[in-house]
């Protein structure tokens, strides 16, 4: 029997395990329960919460998997990966803006579009899902070879895979659990110690959100010991994969009450990059915001199910 036909009759086993017998809320998984002990203090996003529970309720590897509408991460990630069309299409361009917008009362033009569900596996089962493959991946979730999805996968595990950083010299690591990914944040801020990290990530609905001006109600800096961020971005793939990465010197992290037209308020996270002399001068950032490498900052909002970790200060603000 394939090893992919095995994990899929264990994890469906699992599955209809939890669904008929005493399934569990997301409070009480292991990586809820992970979470409180790494981080305390610090609220798990209900946006992780509910793709936590996912994870257990809808196995990723009996559900077709639909390649990604959005290109807000590799976006934000890579220096050129983005044209001004094709983030136009996505979204994406509206991503981007400058520190000044970041003041009560101002405006902003933003949209999301609309995220697909990534189930966050338990850990377990993730330690034994292909990986490092692109063939046992592809026959694992039963995708066609030269699809739209079998092209994402395979450029999230190149990515993944490159040996060395591709943003200005940063440490990264991808991770496909919860549990792998906050200890992959927590050893590139030098947190290892159990409470010395907080997180946060924007609460905006999966939905998305319409083009539109935004009104700023509120900005709180979320301070990190020495200013030292560490970024954690959801990849295309069947199941969530997060591409962690330190965001570099002189980088401020903030989180923004927007409010819309006839709608909520809403708290999402921003990053502001002030230094970005090393980027790529392609970047796109840069086309949008009419700047330069080593002029204005970038800042840009942190999409759907995106984390970003901070070292605990003293003062330090927690979502």
């Amino acid at each position: 029997m394939h090893p992919s036909a095995l994990l899929l009759i264990m994890v469906v086993a699992a599955g209809t395990a939890m669904v008929h017998g005493h399934r569990p809320t997301a409070a009480h998984t292991p990586a809820a329960l992970f979470w409180e002990k790494a981080m305390p203090g610090t609220r798990m996003p209900d946006a992780i919460a509910h793709l936590v529970q996912r994870g257990i309720d809808h196995s990723p590897l009996v559900e077709h998997y639909t390649a990604s509408p959005s290109a807000n991460n590799v976006c934000i990630i890579y220096d050129v990966v983005c044209n001004l069309r094709s983030m136009s299409s996505s979204g994406a361009g509206h991503l981007f803006f400058h520190e000044a917008q970041l003041r009560r009362g101002s405006t902003m033009t933003a949209s999301f579009p609309a995220e697909p569900e990534s189930a966050i596996l338990p850990h377990d089962v993730a330690d034994k899902v292909p990986f490092t493959n692109l063939l046992d991946v592809l026959a694992a979730f039963n995708i066609p070879a030269g699809s739209g999805e079998a092209a994402e996968v395979s450029d999230t595990l190149r990515r993944c895979q490159a040996p060395s950083p591709l943003t200005g010299g940063e440490p990264k690591a991808c991770a496909t659990s919860l549990e792998a990914t906050v200890r992959s944040a927590m050893d590139m801020l030098g947190a290892t110690n159990g409470g010395g990290a907080w997180a946060a990530a924007s609460a905006l609905p999966r939905s998305g959100l319409p083009l539109q001006p935004y009104e700023v109600e509120e900005v709180t800096l979320l301070a990190g010991a020495g200013d030292l961020y560490v970024a954690c971005h959801k990849m295309p793939f069947p199941y969530a994969v997060y591409h962690c990465h330190v965001t570099g010197v002189s980088t401020k992290a903030y989180k923004v009450s927007l409010r819309g037209r006839a709608a909520a308020a809403m708290v999402l996270v921003a990053v502001c990059h002030h230094d970005t002399s090393r980027w790529n001068p392609a970047h796109p950032a840069f086309e949008v915001l009419h700047t330069r490498p080593g002029g204005a900052p970038v800042c840009h909002l942190m999409p759907y199910a995106n984390l970003v970790f901070g070292k605990k200060a003293e003062g330090t603000a927690i979502f």
